[in-house]
């Protein structure tokens, strides 16, 4: 699993979730704080936060580091017929990777595939 923000006149680095589940917790310690507060620290008091609503990002937990850390959030109804602005991003991804000469062979080569293509 990867993970990205984007926004208007930027976006952070690919971050790639290593071994295991994405929990809660995991979600704040390796997207929330080192990606989203500092995000939100360039931009304004004025950023507000989307994500796609996985069972992870609304865990209590995380709506206490959002709030404690002063980011709103955007309402987002689950299974919403609008389209997420970073499905765009994935697509991108998906169609640079699997037009190179020698697609992924295995998640190494799939990471860095993602990389070398805006990541």
């Amino acid at each position: 699993m990867v993970w990205a923000g984007i926004m208007i006149n930027g976006r952070t680095r690919l971050h790639v979730v290593a071994n295991g589940t994405m929990t809660g917790q995991r979600y704040i310690d390796e997207v929330l704080l080192p990606h989203v507060r500092l995000f939100r620290g360039v931009v304004s008091d004025k950023f507000v936060f989307m994500d796609d609503n996985a069972t992870c990002h609304r865990a209590l937990t995380v709506q206490d580091c959002l709030d404690s850390k002063g980011i709103q959030r955007l309402v987002w109804p689950a299974r919403s017929p609008d389209l997420n602005p970073i499905e765009n991003v994935w697509g991108c991804f998906g169609r640079q990777v699997a037009g190179r000469n020698y697609p992924p062979t295995n998640k190494n080569t799939l990471i860095r595939a993602l990389r070398e293509n805006g990541g």
